[in-house]
């Protein structure tokens, strides 16, 4: 699986509508509204590169509200989740 963080700048007029349109898109798996430089982060699982391609410059850039964007691919997913597991292992 192919993980990608999009942040976004939108309209501010736009904010809230666009996070509920991007949740409609198959691979967004989060949407948050952030403060700083951009408005709002996706998360993004992916079977595939090619998804990726679609999904931000096909799906993503179709909503007028979105001015910008910059994507950045993971490499390696930490959490919390993982790391507890770890400490699990053969504990009964």
């Amino acid at each position: 699986m192919i993980s990608a963080l999009v942040l976004l700048n939108v309209r501010r007029d736009a904010i809230n509508a666009t996070a509920q349109a991007l949740l409609g898109i198959p691979g967004v798996a989060e949407v948050y509204s952030v403060t700083g430089e951009y408005d709002l982060v996706v998360v993004l699982h992916l079977a595939r590169y090619e998804d990726l391609a679609e999904v931000v410059t096909e799906r993503m850039i179709a909503l007028d509200a979105i001015t910008r964007t910059q994507t950045m691919m993971a490499f390696k997913a930490y959490s919390r989740e993982d790391l507890e597991q770890a400490w699990d292992i053969g504990v009964e």
